[in-house]
């Protein structure tokens, strides 16, 4: 019978700490569920009308609470994260040679989505600060 050799923390090598995939994956999944959560809250407040315009008015007004702006900041960068991440995965998906490319595929997406995502940051900002002067 043959002895199983005990591995020390050496045998296994560094911890992997990922790539760019890795990376993509993860965060397509984190903003998934960020846009789930706020569906959730916006099919709620929504729902609030039937209960009457105050209760809807008070929900309303909670919106114009510069906390909640920048709330809603994150919630634009998620959508926008995973949106063209997700034209990334259906481009691979219906071209599967493209498979080839997903890193320069990958790269130009991020690219994408830094250059939309400053502009529109700059821009949340300064409506959150124009409340937070309120």
């Amino acid at each position: 019978m043959a002895v199983r050799a005990r591995k020390t923390k050496s045998d296994y090598g560094r911890p992997y700490l990922g790539h760019e995939g890795q990376w993509s994956w993860m965060m397509h999944r984190i903003t998934g569920v960020a846009v789930i959560l706020f569906l959730f809250v916006h099919i709620v407040d929504t729902a609030l009308v039937g209960w009457g315009p105050e209760a809807y008015d008070k929900v309303v007004a909670a919106y114009h609470n510069p906390i909640v702006h920048l709330l809603e900041l994150g919630l634009v960068i998620s959508v926008l994260y995973h949106s063209l991440n997700g034209l990334k995965i259906t481009l691979v998906d219906f071209f599967p040679k493209l498979a080839a490319h997903i890193t320069v595929i990958g790269r130009t997406t991020t690219g994408l989505f830094v250059l939309a995502a400053i502009p529109t940051t700059v821009i949340m900002l300064q409506q959150t600060w124009e409340l937070w002067k309120d």
